[in-house]
């Protein structure tokens, strides 16, 4: 079996071997293959924990923009004003780039939320050890896109 294996790749020679691309190469054909993003805007290194964050996030992903910033502004968590912030942010980049863009017509397409670097505190404790406390971060970024009419 090995030997017919092995007649297969002599019968069919070396392998063409691809010249190698460049980084630069590389994200030039990602970014043709990636449809280009709508309106969007980021929040990178905020103070709160991605796990906080998402629970005000997931309230208003897939919301029109207007009846997103009506739960933001009477949502109780830290978060809330910040997401609100942001997705202001977005409704102004689009309104800037996009020239006259109907603001009632766009809702929240994404809305992600990552994790960002940890802060590291130590706190001490009894008999001479100490504890780590992590003070986690959070990246979020928000795409918004044009409903269109029925």
């Amino acid at each position: 079996m090995a030997e017919n294996a092995k007649k297969k790749v002599e019968e069919k020679g070396a392998p063409a071997r691809k010249r190698p691309t460049t980084r630069k190469q590389r994200r030039a054909r990602n970014a043709a293959a990636r449809p280009a993003p709508g309106p969007h805007a980021s929040l990178r290194f905020l103070r709160v924990a991605p796990r906080k964050v998402r629970l005000v996030a997931d309230n208003v992903r897939g919301m029109k923009v207007g009846d997103a910033l009506a739960v933001l502004k009477f949502t109780p968590q830290a978060a809330a004003p910040l997401l609100a912030k942001l997705l202001r942010s977005a409704v102004a980049n689009a309104e800037g780039k996009g020239g006259r863009v109907d603001v009632d017509a766009l809702f929240v397409k994404t809305l992600t939320v990552d994790q960002g670097p940890k802060q590291r505190r130590y706190m001490p404790r009894a008999m001479g050890r100490a504890t780590r406390i992590d003070k986690k971060t959070s990246h979020v970024y928000v795409e918004l896109a044009v409903a269109e009419r029925a």
